[in-house]
Parts: structure tokens; C-alpha cells; sequence
């Protein structure tokens, strides 16, 4: 087919939520009769799920202190769930295991998935918790769990392959979806993108997404959008200069072991299990000291990955954003691959946890795996449209499991305002409207 000239809706990046809101874009548009999937192209400089959608750890839950991440991820596991065959989407459950430090924040949790119809069991108290992981699986250790919130729903599904179920779906209403295509620049008259420039041609166009995940930042500064802004603070000040992208390399990998390894007590595939712990954590290799400070780990059965697969709470990249190199990506990075240090730590944790992994240092996959993500001031999305006609879906690295954003910007294009989407404007600095934070070592809780 010849490259087009002209197409009512362009939408870059054909990942998680460029391909969800190009799906559910075309049904919009063909129920309200205002067109259907052959107004929309999707492009990608390199090809479907070959960004952080494509390399994922896949984790899929509702586990968040926001109240407003919380209704947004229980509207997306509907999604999930919605086609688990297409989506290689795998409902085995989702568990924060947690210390005293954090048993506040994880009742709040626990609470108000109660209030919003969210099934999960919340067990508290040091012997009960372990007692419950005991109950799961027979080998599990973890001194200083005092609360488990086992949510019911939720899992992981398989990312690429999920993808390409999702790209399915889109291509099926009629959707374009083109590869291979570099997005050099924008036109605009005075308020509005009028046509979006690339490597094979000009295409004129009414309206445009992006949806870029590690990749946000090159657009927004290609709008010439601000690179620094001013927060008002939950102290009442002002903040200014604050910089509005910031990036973290994402610790994962892979012990190459039977995934079959982390059946539980009753011969069953587990839930997602994330751990974090205020406990020492010391070498399973020689008994050194690896840290003393708080962290956490996940990970999960994956035949996918052929092992047990997971990571550890990201690690801040100090460097001038300006100066990040997000190209090549993932596991082609010559900066940002996990190296012995990750494996070391990542494999001791999971010894902490449970008496099995104990000694398989020595199984660990060396093979590159990690990428990066970009992250907003708040490390929570934002999704709102800029220029008029510029839809940007800025996940701040929650991406994955966000499936359900797609349904709801293609409504917001439409002119149905979301609730759910409502808390993640980007005016929300200038007016102090921030969202809660834990106490958990990871940025994005």
C-alpha cells in the first residue's frame, strides 16, 4: 500500500497505549457513525511492542496508595480480562507483602479496593501474615512481614505476544498500523498540529496521539513544550525550575530455572508475589551485607521468559536528561543492561523470601535484560491534549498494565470528558493537586 497523504487520526507508537486507543478509537468512531478504523494509522520507528510495552516485566494489578491509579487500574484489569486469549493475559492474582512501616498505607489499600468492589483479602499481624505465606508456599522465610494484601484479580500477561493480540484487534476495525516510520517534526498554524512530518512523507491529519512511553520526552520538546515547570508543593510553596522529565533504569531479569519451581502448596501457578522489607538483606552467595536500607523485589512464574522472572525498584539515572540516550533500547543499550549487581541482589531476595531459591545464584540468566523509563515530576502519568489536537499519554513508566487508557482517551477524543483521567492533567502542578505517596521504595507507589 502507498504511504498516505492524509489521515484523520494519527497516532505514534504502536505499543501499549497506541495500540489500545487505536482499537478502541475505531469502534468509537464507527458506533457514534462518525467514521470507523480506516481513519487511523498507527506508526512506529521500529516495529509492534519493540519499546518498553515489548520487553515488560508484564505485571498486571491494582496495588496502588492513589486513589485515583486504583479506580484507573481496576477499569483496565476489565480490559484484561475482557479477552485473556488475545492478550496472553494470565488472572493468577497479585500479593504485597509488606513491613510494619508500610501496614497503613497497604489498610488504606485494602479499604478501598473494598469500596470500589476490587476483591482482595487483606491479612494483618506478623504470625497471621506468616501464616497465610506459609499456607502458600511451605519454604517461605521473610522475617518482619506484619501485613499481605492478596488481591484476587489482577496477574501478568505475556508482553509481545500480548501486543500482537491488541495489534489484532486494531487491524481487525480497519486500523493501519505502519512500521519502519520516523516522526521527524510537526506542522502547525497558530494553535493547532495540522500535519505530522516523517521519514517517508507528510501526513495531513486533524489529530494526533502519542503515545511513546521511554520515547515522551523527544515529542514533548518537539512541541516545544516547557522542559522545566513550577509545582505548588503540599508544604503551600511554589517550586520552581523543577525539571518535567527525569529518567530510571528499570531493574529485571530472569533465573533460568522450571517456572514450574514456584507452584504453590496445592500444585498451583501463583500470584504476582512483591515483597518489600525494612530487614538487612545479606549475600545468599557469602553472607555480605547488600543493604541495610528498605527495598523490594516481584516476580512471578513466566514460561514465556523460561524461568522466574521479576525485578527490584528502579534505580535513578542522575545524568542531564537532555543527555540520556534512549536509543538503542532495552536489551540493544550499551548503558542501561543489568549487570552482576542486580543479579546478585535481585537473587539474594528471593532466597530471603522463600528457602528454594536458596544457591541458584549460579542459574541466573546472563543475558541482557532492563531498560528505562521516563518518568513526570510526581512519577504519576499525564494524559491530557496539547496544541488543541495533540493527545499525550504519558504513563511515567505505569505503562504496561494500563491497557484500559486507550478506551478512555478514544472517548475523551470523541468530547466525553473522563472521570478516571480527570486527576492526571498536567495543570495538576501549577495547582498543587498532587496524588498521595507511600512508603514503599518503589517511585510509582
Amino acid at each position: 500500500m502507498s504511504f498516505p497523504t492524509r489521515s484523520p487520526y494519527v497516532i505514534i507508537g504502536a505499543g501499549i497505549h497506541g495500540l489500545s486507543t487505536a482499537w478502541h478509537l475505531a469502534r468509537e468512531l464507527r458506533a457514534r457513525g462518525r467514521g470507523d478504523g480506516s481513519d487511523i494509522v498507527v506508526l512506529d520507528k521500529s516495529s509492534i511492542a519493540a519499546g518498553a510495552s515489548g520487553i515488560a516485566c508484564g505485571v498486571i494489578r491494582n496495588n496502588y496508595f492513589q486513589p485515583a491509579m486504583r479506580e484507573l487500574m481496576a477499569h483496565s484489569v476489565e480490559v484484561w480480562e475482557s479477552d485473556p486469549a488475545a492478550f496472553h493475559y494470565h488472572p493468577v492474582g497479585y500479593m504485597q507483602i509488606s513491613p510494619e512501616s508500610m501496614h497503613e498505607d497497604v489498610a488504606s489499600i485494602a479499604e478501598q479496593q473494598r469500596q470500589i468492589g476490587y476483591t482482595s483479602e487483606f491479612i494483618e499481624g506478623e504470625k497471621d501474615s506468616h501464616d497465610y505465606m506459609r499456607g502458600l508456599f511451605d519454604d517461605w522465610k521473610a522475617p518482619g512481614t506484619t501485613s499481605v494484601l492478596h488481591e484476587k484479580k489482577g496477574g501478568y500477561a505475556n508482553n509481545t505476544a500480548s501486543m500482537y493480540g491488541l495489534a489484532g484487534k486494531a487491524e481487525a476495525e480497519g486500523v493501519r498500523i505502519i512500521t519502519g516510520v520516523r516522526v521527524t517534526g510537526f506542522q502547525t498554524d497558530s494553535e493547532s498540529i495540522t500535519a505530522v512530518e516523517t521519514d517517508k512523507g507528510t501526513i495531513e491529519t486533524d489529530y494526533v496521539v502519542v503515545g511513546t512511553g521511554p520515547w515522551i520526552k523527544h515529542f514533548w520538546d518537539m512541541l516545544e513544550l516547557p522542559s522545566h515547570i513550577t509545582i505548588h508543593g503540599k508544604d503551600g510553596q511554589d517550586h520552581d525550575n523543577v525539571r518535567m522529565w527525569t529518567y530510571w533504569s528499570l531493574q529485571e531479569g530472569t533465573l533460568g530455572v522450571d517456572p514450574e519451581t514456584l507452584k504453590t502448596n496445592a500444585g498451583e501457578m501463583p500470584p504476582v508475589i512483591h515483597v518489600d522489607s525494612d530487614q538487612p538483606l545479606y549475600s545468599d552467595e557469602d553472607g555480605s551485607l547488600i543493604t541495610d536500607r528498605m527495598w523490594g523485589i516481584y516476580y512471578k512464574p513466566d514460561f514465556n521468559f523460561g524461568g522466574v522472572q521479576g525485578g527490584a525498584a528502579p534505580v535513578k539515572i542522575e545524568q542531564d536528561p537532555d543527555r540520556v540516550h534512549v536509543d538503542p533500547y532495552g536489551t540493544e543499550s550499551p548503558d542501561f543492561v543489568m549487570g552482576p549487581e542486580f543479579a546478585h541482589m535481585w537473587v539474594s531476595a528471593l532466597a530471603f523470601c522463600q528457602g528454594r531459591f536458596s544457591g541458584t545464584l549460579g542459574q541466573y540468566k546472563r543475558e541482557p535484560s532492563g531498560g528505562i523509563g521516563c518518568f513526570t515530576p510526581d512519577n504519576f502519568p499525564v494524559f491530557d491534549v496539547f496544541r488543541q489536537n495533540c493527545y499525550f499519554i504519558a504513563d511515567s513508566n505505569h505503562g504496561y498494565k494500563m491497557i484500559g487508557v486507550g478506551a478512555l482517551v478514544a472517548r475523551e477524543i470523541m468530547g466525553e470528558d473522563s472521570r478516571l483521567l480527570q486527576p492526571f492533567r498536567f495543570g495538576r502542578y501549577a495547582k498543587g493537586e498532587l496524588h498521595p505517596t507511600s512508603h514503599s521504595p518503589f517511585p510509582w507507589s
